[in-house]
């Protein structure tokens, strides 16, 4: 049995200012998967997620996220969404029990419920012996692990990670790379990454979509789109030579 869609655009457009940011998008995420979405700077990648978490509407076109429309009612999908950006912003004077503490009212989990998550999630991204330490203290892998932290204290079916791996080194790299696979197969997260790093999106994704000048070229298992450009099976290359191939032709 296939497994359904729970992200899914159709001919979604942004245009600003005369310029077309997203042109006639359409692809889906299938629920339970880690899906990468690739593409350069300036493809569209940052616009299409916001237009998916009501942040900012679409032109023309359509977007459901867990079956809502995110246009109509955003504060449906940002209670089904988490949100990792690539520059989290914290109240860096206060510590991450406090700033988990913050976020649970602003979701209005109850109290009891709120402590038992925090601890939970703590525990889960290695920040329990640090949670008493102000986040001002805290190194970029510190602040991106409490990111994911604040994504598992919301319990979101969802999860758009933007560039979660930026700045980290490689340790703090492997780390977040195995989180992020962990809220997929233990939590059933559905997880839409968006990367330049090919190598870690070849490492942990299912699927994966090419954006280019703000177009869906291609999406896929790596095999298939091996198979597209190259007519062999996918282990025979790099996601980066699959991916290059398809920008050269764009």
């Amino acid at each position: 049995m296939e497994t359904k869609a729970i992200i899914e655009t159709e001919e979604l457009t942004k245009i600003y200012n005369g310029q077309v940011a997203v042109d006639h998008l359409s692809f889906q995420v299938k629920e339970g998967e880690i899906f990468g979405f690739l593409g350069p700077n300036g493809a569209g990648k940052t616009t299409t997620l916001l237009m998916l978490l009501g942040l900012t509407e679409p032109t023309s076109g359509r977007a459901r996220v867990a079956g809502i429309d995110p246009t109509r009612e955003p504060v449906k999908v940002k209670r089904v969404v988490g949100y990792l950006q690539e520059h989290m912003g914290f109240y860096r004077d206060l510590n991450a029990r406090q700033m988990l503490r913050f976020i649970a009212e602003l979701n209005a989990i109850p109290a009891d419920q709120a402590e038992e998550r925090i601890e939970r999630a703590l525990k889960t991204v290695g920040l329990l012996e640090e949670a008493e330490k102000k986040i001002q203290a805290y190194s970029r892998g510190m602040r991106q692990r409490l990111g994911i932290a604040e994504i598992l204290v919301k319990e979101p079916k969802i999860a758009f990670l933007d560039e979660p791996t930026i700045g980290l080194d490689p340790d703090a790299t492997n780390r977040m790379l195995e989180l992020i696979q962990q809220l997929c197969q233990e939590k059933h997260m559905t997880i839409l990454l968006s990367s330049h790093l090919l190598y870690q999106v070849q490492r942990i994704c299912h699927r994966i979509g090419i954006m280019i000048n703000g177009r869906m070229v291609a999406q896929g298992p790596m095999e298939q789109l091996a198979a597209e450009k190259f007519g062999v099976d996918g282990e025979q290359h790099t996601l980066e030579e699959i991916y290059m191939k398809y920008f050269q032709e764009a």
